[in-house]
């Protein structure tokens, strides 16, 4: 029997059947999918991106998104593989020490999957935001992939229009990013791109209400009337929101701190200001 292109001649599952060979390092498959873990400018160019571990991957085939494949640890049999089965998505096992290869992390998990990206447009957001939605989160050079996840994950669970991640952001289809998101990515409606200036001016000319997140020197975030069609805009970790950006906007809103705390971290304020949203209109007649 010749070997196949990814490894090994297969050999008879205990159906009866003649497995695929396991794919090797080497295997074009495995090769792409080093490439969509590592490399910003591939997954923007395929319009895909890397979905790691049984949760997330199975939460991606429930979500209804495209996934193109589905990809294993030889030997392992989780219940992700028959959701794939079951939705009709290929599988494919690696060969041993692949999944090493190709995963950023230590111990990586034992299932990924190549999912497209549902991308929005700008406009998209028009609609719901103004018509009493909730806030379209805005993240402005948030440059730690771990924080830009973790704002979409808040932004859905408070449920936020959408969320658009300008230019000089962290990619927010980076694999650590979507681990950090717990799946929010795909749910949510996502915009990448824009120039952040340009993006509030058009947020500005639909009605919407822009309010940059400050450290201090904004009004109380529970004193702001978020029920109108808001905007909340994010800045970076460490320098917060540009003169050139916050000269864009229409008010400043604070979170107050106990003394000596200074700042909050960008993804809990996200999170405090995203769900005040949810509060105020959830109180409101």
């Amino acid at each position: 029997m010749t070997p196949g292109p990814g490894g090994p001649a297969g050999r008879p599952d205990g159906a009866g059947r003649t497995a695929a060979p396991a794919l090797a390092v080497r295997n074009p498959r495995v090769q792409r999918l080093r490439r969509l873990g590592r490399d910003p400018r591939v997954r923007r160019d395929e319009g895909a991106y890397l979905v790691e571990g049984e949760k997330l991957v199975t939460a991606a085939l429930a979500a209804g998104v495209h996934v193109e494949g589905v990809y294993s640890a030889g030997g392992w049999d989780g219940a992700a593989l028959e959701s794939a089965a079951a939705a009709g998505v290929p599988t494919h096992v690696l060969a041993p020490g692949v999944l090493e290869r190709v995963s950023d992390t230590v111990a990586p998990q034992p299932v990924l999957a190549i999912v497209a990206v549902a991308g929005a447009e700008l406009e998209s957001l028009r609609a719901p935001a103004v018509s009493g939605g909730g806030p379209v989160v805005v993240c402005v050079e948030v440059r730690d992939p771990g924080n830009l996840g973790t704002i979409a994950r808040s932004a859905l669970a408070a449920g936020a229009t959408g969320i658009i991640s300008c230019d000089g952001n962290a990619d927010l289809y980076a694999p650590k990013c979507v681990r950090a998101s717990a799946g929010a990515v795909f749910h949510l409606r996502v915009v990448v791109g824009g120039a952040p200036v340009e993006v509030l001016e058009e947020l500005g000319s639909w009605g919407m209400h822009r309010l940059g997140a400050r450290a201090t020197g904004g009004t109380p975030y529970d004193a702001t009337d978020l029920c109108r069609p808001t905007a909340l805009v994010f800045g970076n970790e460490a320098h917060g929101l540009s003169p050139d950006v916050e000269a864009a906007l229409d008010g400043l809103v604070s979170i107050p701190m106990a003394q000596p705390a200074e700042s909050l971290n960008v993804a809990a304020a996200a999170a405090i200001l995203c769900f005040e949203a949810a509060r105020q209109k959830r109180s409101r007649p």
